[in-house]
Parts: C-alpha cells; sequence; structure tokens
C-alpha cells in the first residue's frame, strides 16, 4: 500500500524551551497541521492517558532538545524521556529540533540518552537558531514533515483524551503570538544553562540575566540563578531568586526544591527545608531527587529523624531505581543504626550502578571493619578499590588520602604495624602534602617507639596544617615523653589553642598528657 503524507505532530518539550514549543506550534498550526502540545499542564489523574494516546493519534513526532531538556532525562519515570520512548515503540517519524548548544557528542548528552533513546541520534535532525527561526520552520515542513509514510498511522483516541486536547488547544490557540525577543531569551538561558553546568558562574549569571531582560517572565532563569547564588553562599539573593521563579509559576516544585536545599545545607532552617520539600513532593510526587534532598534532611544529626529518612531514601530508590547516590547514602543511614547487612547491601547496591563510587567502597571498608564485623580481608579488598579508583579519578568524589588512611588504620587496629608504615609511605609518595597522612604515621612510628621518625612525621603534618590541634598535641605528649620540656610547652600553648574548638573528648585527652587529671574528668 503507498505511503500518504499525513499532517498530524506531536510536539514533546521540557518547560524551559516553552517559547520555542510554543512558536513551533503556532507555525505548524498557521499552515494546516493538526498539532497537539501539552500548553498548559494537564490535569496529573489524567495525564499519562492523555499524553500517551496523543502520541498515538499524531504521525509525526516533533522533539525539542536542548541542553536543559536533558536535566531529568536520566530518571526512568521523567516525561520527556517517556514521551520519546514512546514514539520510538510506535515508529512515529521522529523530527529532532537542535537548539543552540545540544550536541549529541557530549557526555552529558550520552549519559542522558541512555537505553532506547540513544536512537535519537539515529533520526535526522534540525538545527535551531532563533534569529533564523522561520528558516528552519519552513525546512521542517517542506522536508522533515512533508514525506509519505508508509508503517505509520495515526490511532482513535478515547473520549477522555478527546475532551482534554480539546480543551489543551483552545487554550494554545488564544495564546499571544510568541515574539523573537522571547525566542532569543531562551537562547540566552539555555547559553546559560550549559555555563553553569561548565562552573563558569560569572558568564552564566550574564547570561541569565540577559534572558531576563528579554523575558523577566522566565522562571526557570531565576531558579536557575538561585542554584548559582546557593553556591556561591550568596543565601539572601539565592531565596529571592527561588520565591520569584515561585511567585512566576506557583507549580514550580523544582523551585521549592532548590529552596529545600538552600534552607537545609546553607542556612540551616530545618523547618523552613521540610515545609519546602514536602510542597516540592505535593507538586511532583515523582521526583525522586526530592526524596531523596528530604531524606538527607531527616537523616541530619539535628533532626535524627532516622525512620523517615529511611521512607524518602527507598522512595527515591523506589522513583529512579538508578539512583547510586541514594543507595549510598542509605547504607550510611542503615550503618550508623548498626544494620549492618542491610547497609552492607546498600552500597553493593550503589556500585553495582556506579562501579567507580569511590566512596561506595571507602565506606564499604568502614562498615566491614568495624568491631562488631571484623571481616578485614573484605575490608582491605574494599580499600584497596577505592585506592586504585582515587588513583585513576583524582578529580572524583574522595580523596586519596582518606582511603590510604583507612587502610592504614586497618592494620593498625589489627596490630599489623610494619603493613601500615607500608600503605602510608605509599600514600605520601602519592600525596607529600597531606598532613593527615603524616600525622597517622607518625602515630604509627610512636607506637613503634621510633620517636626520632614520629617526631619527624608529627613536625611535617604541623608544618603542612599549623592549626591542626590533635597533630599539636600528639608532638606535645611526644616531646613531654623525651624530656624536650621547653619545645614541649610551645606546643601546649599551641595545642590548648586549638583543643578549645575541638571535641570533648580531645579536650579530655588533651589535659591527660597535660597531668590535669580533675580537669579531664570535667
Amino acid at each position: 500500500m503507498p505511503g500518504r503524507i499525513e499532517k498530524t505532530v506531536f510536539i514533546s518539550y521540557r518547560r524551559t524551551n516553552f517559547y520555542t514549543a510554543l512558536a513551533v506550534y503556532q507555525d505548524l498550526t498557521a499552515h494546516g497541521y493538526d498539532a497537539f502540545f501539552d500548553y498548559q499542564s494537564i490535569d496529573s489523574g489524567n495525564f499519562e492517558k492523555v499524553i500517551l494516546e496523543n502520541i498515538e493519534s499524531h504521525v509525526h513526532f516533533v522533539v525539542i532538545l536542548s541542553p536543559s531538556a536533558l536535566e531529568r532525562c536520566s530518571e526512568p519515570g521523567d516525561w520527556l524521556r517517556r514521551e520519546i520512548e514512546a514514539a520510538i515503540e510506535l515508529k512515529r517519524n521522529i523530527v529532532p529540533l537542535m537548539m543552540e548548544g545540544f550536541d549529541f557528542g557530549s557526555p552529558t548528552t550520552i549519559q542522558a540518552l541512555s537505553g532506547n533513546l540513544a536512537m535519537l541520534n539515529t533520526y535526522n535532525g534540525l538545527r535551531l537558531y532563533a534569529d533564523y527561526f522561520f528558516d528552519a520552520m519552513e525546512k521542517l515542513r517542506t522536508r522533515f514533515l512533508n514525506v509519505a509514510l508508509e508503517d505509520t498511522r495515526s490511532r482513535e483516541v478515547s473520549a477522555e483524551t478527546r475532551l482534554a486536547s480539546k480543551t489543551t488547544k483552545s487554550l494554545a490557540k488564544e495564546a499571544p503570538q510568541v515574539e523573537s525577543q522571547q525566542l532569543t531569551a531562551e537562547q540566552w538561558f539555555e547559553r546559560a544553562y550549559s555555563l553553569q553546568e561548565a562552573k563558569n558562574f560569572d558568564e552564566a549569571i550574564r547570561c541569565y540575566t540577559e534572558a531576563l531582560r528579554l523575558e523577566p517572565d522566565l522562571d526557570a532563569a531565576h531558579n536557575n540563578l538561585g542554584i548559582i547564588l546557593s553556591d556561591l553562599k550568596r543565601n539572601d539573593e539565592a531565596e529571592a531568586a527561588y520565591r520569584k521563579a515561585i511567585e512566576l509559576n506557583p507549580s514550580y516544585a523544582t523551585a521549592y526544591n532548590n529552596l529545600g536545599l538552600l534552607f537545609h545545607e546553607n542556612l540551616k532552617r530545618y523547618d523552613d527545608a521540610k515545609s519546602a520539600f514536602y510542597k516540592a513532593i505535593e507538586l511532583d510526587p515523582l521526583y525522586a531527587t526530592t526524596y531523596y534532598n528530604l531524606g538527607n534532611l531527616l537523616s541530619d544529626e539535628n533532626l535524627k529523624c532516622y525512620e523517615d529518612a529511611e521512607v524518602a531514601y527507598c522512595k527515591a530508590i523506589e522513583l529512579n531505581p538508578s539512583h547510586a547516590t541514594a543507595y549510598y547514602n542509605l547504607g550510611n543511614l542503615l550503618q550508623s543504626l548498626n544494620r549492618y547487612d542491610d547497609a552492607e547491601a546498600a552500597y553493593h547496591k550503589a556500585i553495582e550502578i556506579n562501579p567507580s563510587y569511590t566512596t561506595a567502597y571507602n565506606n564499604l571498608g568502614n562498615l566491614l571493619s568495624n568491631e562488631n564485623l571484623k571481616r578485614y580481608s573484605d575490608a582491605e579488598a574494599a580499600y584497596r578499590k577505592a585506592i586504585e579508583l582515587s588513583k585513576a579519578f583524582p578529580s572524583g568524589d574522595m580523596s586519596l588520602d582518606i582511603a590510604y588512611i583507612n587502610l592504614g588504620q586497618l592494620y593498625f587496629d589489627q596490630g599489623k604495624w610494619q603493613e601500615a608504615i607500608t600503605v602510608l609511605t605509599d600514600a605520601i609518595r602519592v600525596n607529600p602534602d597531606s598532613a593527615k597522612l603524616y600525622r597517622q604515621r607518625g602515630l604509627v612510628y610512636q607506637i613503634l617507639e621510633n620517636l626520632e621518625l614520629a617526631q619527624q612525621d608529627f613536625k611535617q603534618a604541623i608544618k603542612l596544617q599549623p592549626d591542626d590541634g590533635l597533630t599539636q598535641m600528639s608532638l606535645f605528649g611526644l616531646l613531654k615523653k623525651i624530656g624536650k620540656d621547653d619545645e614541649a610547652r610551645e606546643h601546649e600553648v599551641r595545642a590548648r589553642k586549638f583543643a578549645k574548638s575541638d571535641t570533648e573528648y580531645n579536650q579530655a585527652c588533651f589535659e591527660v598528657l597535660c597531668g590535669n587529671t580533675e580537669e579531664s574528668l570535667n
């Protein structure tokens, strides 16, 4: 049966590219196309059915791709992802419209477009620039949509979907014509987004500011400015930016989530953080990241809502089974609750998802080496894997000296002094600027009564980190032991200065060294 030219188009897009999507819709409908796009979020109870049936009933599938569009594509329940997957499965005529900055070959894109979405780069796409928008639209209509399709047929939709679609199309039809400056504003937004991802915050702020000059109501630009300002610890400005985003879009779940992060991590306003996270969940109950952030808040030592934190982490994992960090933090929580088997399972799951997860290997080592398990050989293997990964990925999630110190401590706890010396010496060779490594090796030398080498290591550690009260304390005790009283008194003064801000336990240890038994007991 010969193919025929169809004029039904489903437009898939991320809300950050709303004006671009609306402009595409307006151009297509002006040229006789039956186009559908989610102009104003469909009621959540009908959303899935309406969206999927509209993909079935429209032969062409135009997806707008941009750097910001990929942000949640790695989540299994993300709707942009699900729309693309449905279009691929239904063999729609898929046409990617690629905005400025989008690159199929970038690592970020490859990571986001995993699974079936990796097929997207096999479809013929079209570059979309604000200054040449209508040229691109003409090419879209005459070349990409004006094709005879043999295997692709539209399907009937339910009465419920037909009614919801009619309402959506009616609202979209009444929308004001998109202006060129609104398209340019989204182009500036995408530039800013890419710069933000590259940690070029000054330029990102400049580009977001330009986007807002052109279109002050870009809620996503206010939200993303808030993220940058929060990272820069400009907390009042960050809060104002998030609140502006919410004022413009009261249903903006991501802005509430980010406001919660600001309250928790920067401002320590725990009740406000909790309220913000719960509001985000109310608005978007399928956003795994908010449940993860809520878990971090509830497990904070200032709240200690451990059962609720576990529930939040498990919900994040349910929504996004590939959320390695949620498994990792769940493991940390379970370890602190002495649920060792469950903690081990969580760490292993995090590692299964992310085989390069250095801190997961390190904390697995901490778990296996604790006094209740004493699985020293398994712990050693975990620490050595953490060391291997830290060497391979020096800019990764954990510094190399931590894994070395923990492996050294493992040998230390077993009384394997020479093995501890060997490991710490290897570590110093790799990272000669780590005060912690010198201090740790100095402690081992002190146990072995090699007081000269211990003294050298303590002094080198202090040279690298003069404000390290623990090392000052260790050197003070050593000098006192070998009779260097004058030098010991010098370090006693320094140690006392730093001990005041240390833990009560370490303060007590210091007073013991000084011979102040009563003060130590206090």
